[in-house]
C-alpha cells in the first residue's frame, strides 16, 4: 500500500507519556517517511462530529516539550462505545459507521491508536468493520495490558507512590501512626506491589490475593514489638472487603478501600491511623525518564510497522526489546499480579504482608 497521511488518537484513561509517544509518531513518520500526520481529537469522538476534530502534527510541534508535557494534547475519552453509543434520550445507537466515515472523510492512509485492552477492543472492531489499517500502541498506569512486560504510564505512576510513601513516613514516625494509602489499580495490584517494594511498605494489599485483617494486624504488631513506632499500607482500590465485597463510591466507581481498612486496622491494633487517597494524582504530571523512553520506542515502532504494511498488531515491550504482537492475543486477556511471580515473591522477600499469612 502507497502511505501519504496516517492519524492518530488517545483513547481511554491519561497517563503520562501519551505526548511522548505523539512527538515520536510525528518525528519518525514526517522525518522518516516524508508522512503527513493528523492527530485526532478526544478519541472516536473526534470522528463523529461532521467534519471530524482534527489537527495537522507537524515536526515544528514535535519539540523536547512535549515530551516532557503530561496528558494528551489530543485529549482523550473513556466512555461513549461508538457501538452503544449513549443518546440524550437514553436510548443507545450504533453510530461506527460514522466513526468510519470521519476517518475516510480525514483522507487517512492508517490510524495509531494509544490505549488500554478495553479501547483496543472498540479500535479493532471498528478497524475490521471499516477495513481501518490500525496498530496499537499500549498505555495505562495499572499495566495491565495482556503481551507486554510494560505499559506507558506505569513507570511514572509508581515513581509517584512511592514519592507519597517517602513524604508520608516522616510524618508517620513524627506521630507514631499507621498510614494507609489508597491507590489506583481497576483490575490489578501492580502499582501498588510494586510501590509497596519502592517506598517500602510494611503491607501491600492487592485484588489477586485475599486478605484478612489478622493477617495485616499481626504485622503492624510485629512492626511495633521490634520497636518502630509507625507503619506503612498500601492498598489497591479494586481491593474487596474481608467478605468479598467490593467499595464503591456512588458513583459507581472503586474507591473507598483505603478508610475501610484504615478503619478496621485501628479497631484491631488500637492504631492511630490516617488515610491518603492518591486518586488521579498517580495520572498526571510529567513522565519520567523510563516513560518517555517506552514511549519513543514504542512510537517509532508503530511508524515502522505501518510502513512494512503489518496491521492489526500491537507493539510491546518484552525481554528487553520492542516486539509486536497480534491485537487479538491482547484483547480480553488482562495481565494481572502473578501471585507466584517476581514482583510478589520480592515482597514475600522483604517481609512485606500482603495480606493472606
Amino acid at each position: 500500500m502507497t502511505v501519504k497521511r496516517i492519524g492518530i488518537l488517545t483513547s481511554g484513561g491519561d497517563c503520562a507519556g501519551l505526548n511522548a509517544v505523539i512527538r515520536a509518531v510525528v518525528l519518525r513518520a514526517s522525518d522518516g517517511y516524508g508522512w503527513h500526520v493528523t492527530g485526532i481529537r478526544e478519541g472516536t469522538h473526534g470522528l463523529l462530529s461532521d467534519p471530524p476534530e482534527a489537527v495537522t502534527l507537524t515536526p515544528g510541534m514535535a519539540t523536547s516539550n512535549l515530551l516532557r508535557l503530561g496528558g494528551t494534547i489530543l485529549g482523550t475519552t473513556n466512555k461513549g462505545d461508538p457501538f452503544a453509543f449513549p443518546m440524550p434520550d437514553g436510548s443507545k445507537r450504533d453510530r461506527s459507521g460514522e466513526v468510519i466515515a470521519g476517518f475516510r472523510k480525514l483522507g487517512l492512509d492508517a490510524l495509531i491508536g494509544i490505549g488500554g485492552d478495553g479501547s483496543f477492543a472498540i479500535l479493532r472492531r471498528l478497524a475490521q468493520q471499516g477495513a481501518i489499517p490500525f496498530v496499537g500502541i499500549p498505555k495505562t498506569i495499572d499495566n495491565d495490558v495482556a503481551r507486554t512486560e510494560e505499559a506507558i504510564g506505569y513507570s511514572t505512576a509508581v515513581a509517584t507512590v512511592a514519592e507519597a510513601l517517602d513524604r508520608l513516613q516522616p510524618t508517620a514516625a513524627s506521630h507514631s501512626r499507621v498510614m494507609v494509602i489508597e491507590v489506583m489499580g481497576r483490575d490489578a495490584g501492580h502499582i501498588a506491589v510494586a510501590a509497596a517494594i519502592a517506598g517500602g511498605a510494611d503491607a501491600a494489599l492487592i485484588p489477586e490475593i485475599p486478605w484478612r485483617l489478622d493477617a495485616v494486624a499481626r504485622k503492624i504488631e510485629a512492626v511495633k514489638a521490634g520497636g518502630r513506632n509507625f507503619a506503612l499500607v498500601v492498598v489497591a482500590e479494586a481491593v474487596r472487603t474481608e467478605e468479598g465485597a467490593p467499595v464503591k463510591a456512588s458513583t459507581g466507581r472503586y474507591g473507598g478501600i483505603g478508610h475501610y481498612v484504615g478503619d478496621r486496622l485501628a479497631e484491631a491494633t488500637g492504631a492511630e491511623t490516617r488515610v491518603t487517597v492518591l486518586g488521579h494524582v498517580q495520572r498526571g504530571g510529567m513522565p519520567n525518564a523510563a516513560d518517555r523512553l517506552l514511549a519513543s520506542a514504542f512510537g517509532v515502532h508503530a511508524v515502522d510497522l505501518i510502513a512494512q504494511g503489518k496491521f492489526d498488531r500491537m507493539v510491546a515491550w518484552w525481554n528487553r526489546d520492542v516486539i509486536d504482537v497480534p491485537l487479538a492475543s491482547v484483547v480480553d486477556h488482562a495481565a494481572v499480579v502473578d501471585p507466584a511471580g517476581p514482583l510478589v515473591r520480592t515482597a514475600r522477600g522483604l517481609g512485606i504482608c500482603l495480606g493472606d499469612r
